[in-house]
């Protein structure tokens, strides 16, 4: 019998990978498992479930829930690497939250190292909600795993980030380093994203890294209809182009709240050097132009052949045609339509399918199309891996829907079922 109250409510099985789906009190936890040569991968979403309370009390929930999902695993809270706090009320639950998480840290009794946070307001679509939050951890199998914090004096004045810090993982000859919530100074969305850019390369000089070792970024606006995106492409262009970027990183950027109201652009980052050379292939798809034709400087997609996995970090994705125009103007069931497309072929083109997603992340401008995007997503077969489902603007205001995923392929040599079953919960 498990030392814990979780009980697995199904378990859905597609082309040999795995999606549990775990209850727990007041909440519902959505795991996948990457068994990696040299490490366990746990990705995890958990929502609350049931009527709607506070914020602090489904964070509570929220993450018992996901501590003894990682007990269950051999791991503990110090397993975690990086988080996503997605909040519908940033400014009135921020401080609740972060008690209610601490609280069962406290409870835990354990030290756990700090992992990449990000704490964003983007509602969740699912309105009992507050709160729902993302993770990744990481539970060593042949090959030690060292995590030391990295950390930056930002000597910014708003009382939420005077330090910065990023989580580095030392696992044999290859490191990782993993950041959330980095925001700059300035008067304007250039200023700010210039220094952001020199803050995170600061965190990376800390690790001995570079930028050129960013493998993908995550870009919040806090408004994305004003004028903030073509500052922030703008510096973004330079920044690249000053420190010989090529290729550029993946990216999402996307509408979401800072923890700050001094701060209109946050970002994290995920970026990997080794002693051996590292495999880096550009995702692309004939669906697709490129993002830097219209100045915004991204890859659609990242290939990264690691240590325990190949990742395909796909960026966020939209309703895009061949020559970068919006497709389907008004139309919510084509450019979801024209989503999937763009998505599917992006994987394709790398030997990959919805089958080898670890999450995803859905932003939706509407929510009541939520629905609709879900069928959608059922009738193509984007489903079986954890989802989260928030209501955030796009980066064109014709654009109404955007997905992110990150896939995994099994290492070259490697057994292909890389997704290991456990037994069943009772």
């Amino acid at each position: 019998m498990p030392a814990n109250n979780l009980s697995a409510s199904h378990t859905e099985l597609s082309k040999g990978s795995l999606l549990e789906k775990r209850a727990a009190k007041g909440c519902l936890i959505s795991l996948r498992r990457i068994n990696g040569p040299n490490a366990t991968e746990l990705f995890y979403t958990c929502k609350p479930q049931g009527t709607s309370s506070s914020a602090g009390e489904q964070a509570k929930d929220i993450y018992i829930a996901i501590r003894d999902a990682l007990l269950e695993e051999g791991g503990d809270l110090s397993s975690i690497i990086s988080e996503t706090i997605f909040m519908r009320d940033m400014a009135n639950d921020i401080e609740s939250v972060r008690l209610s998480k601490q609280s069962v840290i406290d409870a835990s009794g354990g030290r756990i190292f700090n992992p990449a946070v990000t704490e964003i307001q983007q509602p969740p679509l699912d309105t009992n909600a507050q709160v729902e939050v993302a993770v990744q951890a990481i539970l060593p199998n042949t090959i030690e795993i060292s995590k030391q914090q990295v950390c930056a004096s930002t000597g910014c004045t708003c009382g939420q980030c005077e330090t910065s810090s990023g989580l580095l993982l030392e696992m044999g000859d290859e490191n990782r380093l993993m950041a959330g919530g980095l925001c700059g100074k300035g008067n304007n969305a250039y200023e700010q994203t210039w220094s952001m850019f020199t803050l995170a390369e600061t965190l990376l000089h800390e690790a001995g890294m570079e930028f050129t070792d960013v493998v993908r970024t995550w870009i919040y606006l806090r408004e994305m209809e004003r004028d903030y995106y073509p500052g922030l492409n703008k510096a973004r262009r330079e920044f690249f182009d000053s420190r010989g970027i090529d290729p550029v990183p993946a990216s999402t950027g996307i509408e979401g709240g800072m923890v700050s109201s001094k701060h209109d652009i946050c970002m994290g980052f995920y970026a990997v050097k080794s002693g051996k050379a590292l495999m880096r292939t550009v995702m692309t798809t004939p669906t697709l132009n490129e993002a830097g034709e219209y100045g915004a400087d991204f890859t659609r997609g990242m290939q990264m052949t690691e240590a325990n996995k190949v990742a395909l970090h796909v960026s966020g994705t939209a309703s895009i045609d061949e020559q970068g125009r919006t497709a389907h103007l008004n139309d919510i069931g084509a450019q979801i339509d024209r989503m999937i497309l763009n998505i599917s072929t992006l994987l394709q083109n790398q030997g990959a399918s919805f089958s080898d997603i670890a999450y995803a992340y859905n932003y939706l401008k509407d929510p009541a199309d939520e629905q609709l995007l879900k069928d959608k997503f059922k009738e193509a077969g984007l489903e079986g891996f954890p989802s989260i489902f928030v209501h955030a603007e796009v980066c064109r205001p014709d654009l109404l829907c955007e997905t992110e995923v990150l896939a995994i392929l099994p290492k070259p040599n490697t057994k292909p079922n890389h997704l290991r079953a456990t037994q069943s919960l009772h």
